[in-house]
């Protein structure tokens, strides 16, 4: 029997995002324990030409609700890109994982050899679906779910290899 590629788009994705809310969690509780401004953490950068712990979230959210959207033939979700707090970030998360629970599992599979065409950074890319997928969608999200990941444990948040995996 063929894997569905559903089954290869949507439960990493939904994994992934479960973890990092978690992760956000630790962080939220490590600042409180520290008396720490979570401020500093949200606004962290690992090098000074690098995105914030709040827009790698952004980034890693709007991959994911960007993924399933056009794998389905959707019309992708718009945020407003205005979180300022874990518990907004969370939320975000919560918001994309809902709407990538409501697209339709057999839309997704027809999504495998349909014509994706994104525009980003002034270009314009053309992929078959399942091409999109695992070289635009895979890397761009957990270079984004990574770096949070990596801020935060910059920062001293006590985390792991397991914190990141989440539960499989």
């Amino acid at each position: 029997m063929p894997f569905p590629f559903h089954q290869a788009a949507l439960p990493p994705v939904l994994q992934v995002l479960a973890s990092i809310t978690a992760i956000l969690d630790k962080a939220a509780k490590h600042c409180e324990a520290g008396k720490i401004d979570p401020a500093v953490l949200l606004n962290y950068r690992l090098a000074p030409d690098m995105f914030p712990l709040v827009r790698q979230v952004q980034i890693m959210t709007d991959q994911a609700k960007g993924m399933a959207a056009r794998l389905a033939g959707l019309d992708v979700p718009t945020y407003t890109d205005t979180e300022m707090s874990f518990a907004d970030l969370k939320a975000r998360i919560a918001k994309t994982v809902d709407f990538i629970k409501s697209v339709d599992p057999a839309a997704v599979d027809a999504g495998a050899d349909r014509e994706i065409t994104l525009k980003a950074g002034g270009n314009e890319y053309k992929f078959k679906g399942s091409h999109y997928l695992t070289s635009w969608v895979f890397p761009n999200f957990y270079f984004h779910a990574t770096t949070t990941y990596d801020i935060l444990r910059h920062c001293g948040v006590e985390l792991g290899k397991r914190d990141f995996l989440g539960a499989s």
